[in-house]
């Protein structure tokens, strides 16, 4: 049972990182220091002040970064990249027991596969806004979006079956919007 959750916890984590690449590593920061999660000795130093000061600073500028309009489209471009490094990084911090081949494998295809499909959707809703409003709404989508981040890191380390039932529901909500979109195309075209 704790290899699931440790997984479960680095999969909702790694996802989460695809909308705000900082937040979640900030909370893998303070649950370790708060003894909540163990951390795979390789990444220990993340569990430290040093590591809890860089990343509460870096996830500040980040979410701030993300209220200035066209900072935000910048943002986004360079987050998908940079999420998929993150999301493999926290999914490969938090498999502590693992055999390191399969904790690599894991984090590399779970953990960062989360964490790209996350951030193509919040980029894809940034360009979206930016072409439809002119930037005007992206203001209120990065609102939300660092309020989800934000609240889906903590239940992803209090509650980790919650948040990826959550993840998975949004997914699962998501496909069917895209695919009633897609038929719909087609159907018109004919």
């Amino acid at each position: 049972m704790e290899y699931v959750l440790s997984l479960l916890i680095g999969i909702s984590l790694s996802a989460t990182s695809g909308f705000r690449v900082f937040v979640p590593l900030l909370v893998i920061s303070i649950a370790s220091l708060a003894g909540w999660i163990e951390l795979n000795p390789v990444f220990a130093w993340v569990g430290t002040y040093p590591a809890l000061v860089a990343l509460g600073v870096a996830a500040f500028l980040e979410l701030a970064g993300y209220y200035i309009p066209y900072v935000d489209n910048l943002l986004s471009s360079i987050a998908v990249p940079v999420s998929l490094v993150a999301g493999t990084l926290i999914t490969a911090a938090v498999l502590v027991d693992f055999p390191p081949v399969l904790a690599w494998a894991l984090a590399i295809i779970a953990g960062g596969g989360a964490a790209l499909g996350s951030s193509m959707v919040s980029n894809t809703m940034h360009t979206g806004s930016t072409v439809a409003t002119v930037g005007t709404v992206n203001p209120v989508i990065s609102f939300f979006e660092s309020a989800f981040s934000i609240l889906m890191s903590l239940l992803a380390v209090l509650v980790p079956f919650i948040a990826f039932l959550l993840f998975a529901l949004i997914i699962w909500f998501l496909y069917r919007i895209f695919k009633r979109g897609r038929f719909a195309r087609c159907s018109t075209t004919q």
